[in-house]
């Protein structure tokens, strides 16, 4: 009898790490979230990518920047395929990866939820905005899909 070894799953940066996507959305256990939506961070266009972090703060300030009225949620994610460093920010805005940031064409199946986390002061989220909108009035708000 010959062993066949177990098929390899999806694979990526920081696997076996516990990964996060914040948003507004209302979803749950055993959803997917898949690429084809708009950013949470601009109506334009949907993306061909769906984001996520294996850093609860990246997470944090996907939720807290994230379009629309709902209620900040941060849902604990599993890719159901292969993964890769985010372009938007790895070496584009921080040498490396310190954000810990991914991005798949698979989607991402919830597994849980993160019911509590320190959200930033007012003043900080502020100022992330004011940015961003600063960006966006220049023309610089591009993100690399």
């Amino acid at each position: 009898m010959v062993d066949t070894p177990p098929a390899a799953g999806p694979t990526g940066p920081d696997a076996g790490a516990t990964f996060y996507h914040g948003t507004r959305a209302d979803l749950g256990v055993g959803d997917l979230l898949a690429a084809g939506r708009n950013s949470n961070y601009s109506a334009d266009k949907p993306l061909s990518w769906i984001y996520f972090s294996a850093a609860l703060e990246s997470a944090i300030w996907g939720c807290e920047l994230a379009a629309g009225d709902g209620r900040e949620r941060i849902y604990i994610v599993e890719p159901t395929g292969d993964w890769f460093d985010d372009p938007n920010l790895t070496d584009q805005k921080f040498r490396g990866n310190p954000t810990r940031s991914y991005r798949s064409r698979a989607p991402l199946r919830i597994v849980g939820e993160v019911e509590s986390w320190p959200p930033h002061a007012p003043e900080v989220l502020q100022a992330m905005k004011d940015g961003l909108a600063k960006l966006k009035a220049e023309g610089k708000d591009v993100i690399i899909d």
